[in-house]
């Protein structure tokens, strides 16, 4: 097991060049793929749920649709407590600990999926507990922040968070692949309608094996949690982790703090589910629903007594710079928008174009198969490797050119492409032969996500200069999770369009709020007199 550091100082050039880049490089390499199965078990309903469609399970698209949703809401509300683990319970302790209840989700989803007769709440319920997987990006990043110099904390940030989002992609590969042999025996299911791999068309009628989404990620969890628990540091200086107590103890922290965001995360989709869905039948607002959760959650774990909530206290003061509340609108919508359209792409493209979209005694139906309809797993992957491969490149261009600068350039691009999206997306769900328009869907769909990647790496440049030392940490955290809720609000927000007949007043809606970040990262970071420019 790696030793605890007593003392840790990366600005010192010749202390870093001795010892200290192997140390950061070795925790920052364990980390990485620590995540990239964060994501993957966090937002592989986008792809299970294309199957579940294909497989004939009994449930209506919308529903299908909040299952991603549902773990979205999950692993951003827990990203809340994520954020402050680290003083808390310091970071080998912390990347272990959460990497290996990965398993937990992994293995309850495996089994469900064996059976096409498991009820709803059961699903519901294991893509709340994904969300754990969601909630190791706001610890993950804030350990790697305190390894790194400030001048090299966008690259390594970037690495650390875009090679993290590959889990996506990886996710988006491997699960379909998984599923055509029986890496882990039990029975196979039959196709209803063809499916798709990276590799090819999958016609209906092939054998498959759902469950092999779920199990197949303990193949890299266990290796993964040993890594962790014997290559990664815990830093026990005065601004990082000062006052960790033995690991048991640290884990015991960590649970608590994990049950109060499930306990606001689980309270929030009860008040807005309908009954049918094993909701209250309140149907309260999606965007109260997630004010409540936010609120609830940060209330809940200041009221822990003892040293953890003067810790937490003390961290809370990141809530009273006015920047904390300007990056977590800006980075919402670089790494909102890159979160959400990931657990949403697969499912979008299945929906909306792989039906034929006909005018029937003047009422449109939705439900007939396009024979000629692209297989949704077999590009869904593209978005999302895009993102996250240019991810650091967004960190490298801003660290020459400033942050800002580079937020506002892609903000554009952005705006731009969410509108040539719904555009096409207008287009090809009023159409019986939608494939006809899913060319420049897909490549508008592209551009936006590398956007969003750029735009991730950028904003953490941006954070890392605007912020001193003990508050960095907290804010890349906070800000993440409050962006992660994209993937709760995207799919969400596009599953209600998709039941109303108009997707594209989605891409419309978040064409607006674009616009209303670009307004914002120009008055704090690009006119004249800020007081921070372009950082």
């Amino acid at each position: 097991m790696a030793k605890d550091i007593q003392k840790w100082n990366p600005e010192d050039e010749q202390e870093w060049a001795a010892s200290g880049k192997s140390i950061a490089s070795r925790n920052l390499w364990i980390s990485i793929p620590s995540l990239l199965c964060g994501f993957a078990v966090w937002l592989y309903w986008g792809i299970i749920t294309v199957q579940m469609l294909n497989l004939g399970f009994p449930f209506p698209k919308s529903e299908l649709f909040s299952l991603a949703a549902i773990a979205g809401l999950s692993g951003a509300t827990l990203r809340i407590p994520s954020t402050f683990f680290i003083r808390i319970a310091g970071g080998r302790n912390t990347i272990f600990f959460t990497t290996a209840l990965l398993m937990i989700p992994a293995i309850g989803t495996g089994m469900a999926l064996q059976d096409p007769n498991t009820p709803l709440w059961q699903f519901q319920f294991l893509a709340l507990l994904s969300g754990i997987g969601g909630g190791n990006f706001a610890s993950s990043m804030s350990n790697i922040s305190f390894f790194y110099p400030k001048k090299q904390q966008g690259l390594a940030l970037g690495l650390n968070a875009g090679l993290g989002n590959f889990g996506v992609t990886t996710m988006q590969i491997l699960v379909p692949l998984s599923m055509t042999f029986a890496m882990f025996g039990g029975e196979s299911m039959t196709l209803q309608n063809a499916s798709g791999t990276l590799i090819g068309k999958i016609p209906a009628g092939t054998e498959t094996y759902l469950q092999n989404a779920g199990f197949v990620w303990l193949l890299f969890l266990i290796p993964l949690a040993f890594a962790g628990w014997f290559g990664m540091n815990n830093i026990r200086d005065e601004h990082v982790s000062p006052n960790i107590g033995n690991p048991l103890t640290s884990f015991g922290i960590i649970t608590l703090m994990l049950l109060i965001a499930f306990f606001t995360a689980g309270s929030g989709l009860w008040l807005m589910l309908p009954e049918a869905a094993n909701g209250s039948g309140f149907n309260v607002p999606k965007e109260i629903v997630l004010l409540l959760v936010v609120i609830a959650t940060v209330g809940l774990l200041k009221l822990i007594p003892g040293e953890v909530g003067e810790n937490l206290q003390r961290q809370y003061q990141i809530f009273k710079n006015k920047h904390t509340w300007v990056m977590t609108v800006i980075y919402t919508m670089t790494f909102g928008s890159f979160i959400g359209f990931a657990a949403t792409f697969a499912l979008a493209i299945k929906v909306v174009f792989g039906y034929q979209h006909l005018e029937v005694d003047g009422v449109m139906t939705h439900d007939l198969i396009n024979p000629n309809g692209p297989s949704a797993l077999m590009y869904a992957w593209m978005g999302a490797f895009i993102g996250a491969l240019i991810r650091p490149v967004g960190g490298m261009v801003a660290d020459k050119m400033g942050g800002a600068k580079v937020t506002q350039i892609i903000s554009v691009i952005m705006l731009l492409s969410a509108l040539g999206v719904a555009y096409y997306l207008k287009l090809a769900y009023s159409s019986a032969t939608p494939e006809e328009y899913f060319v420049p869907f897909l490549l508008l769909f592209l551009v936006l996500f590398a956007a969003t990647g750029i735009g991730n790496g950028s904003t953490f440049r941006t954070i890392a200069q605007v912020f001193n030392k003990e508050q960095a940490g907290p804010v890349l955290g906070w800000t993440s999770a409050i962006a992660a809720y994209g993937a709760f609000y995207i799919p969400k927000v596009f599953g209600e369009q998709i039941k109303a007949t108009t997707p594209e007043n989605a891409l419309y809606g978040f064409a607006a709020f674009y616009g209303v970040c670009i307004l914002i990262n120009w008055w704090f970071y690009l006119r004249k007199d800020a007081e921070f420019h372009n950082p």
